[in-house]
């Protein structure tokens, strides 16, 4: 009787243990990448300082006799 206990218990663990199966599945959707379009005006300040501190050069040099 003990082997046919076991062999029913075997059965059930294996029948049990059979339904604990499970698996995944995972998708990888493809990326979209969209331009970016930056503009930055930081040049007009730095050009405008750069023409007042050469200004008085270039005065200077139209004032300068050539020969």
């Amino acid at each position: 009787m003990t082997g046919k206990t076991i062999c029913i218990t075997l059965f059930l663990m294996l029948f049990v243990f059979g339904g604990c199966n499970s698996t995944h599945q995972v998708e990888v959707k493809p990326v979209e990448i969209k331009p970016i379009h930056i503009t930055i005006d930081v040049n007009v300040k730095v050009d405008k300082a750069l023409d007042d501190f050469f200004s008085d050069i270039d005065d200077a040099e139209e004032s300068i006799p050539t020969e």
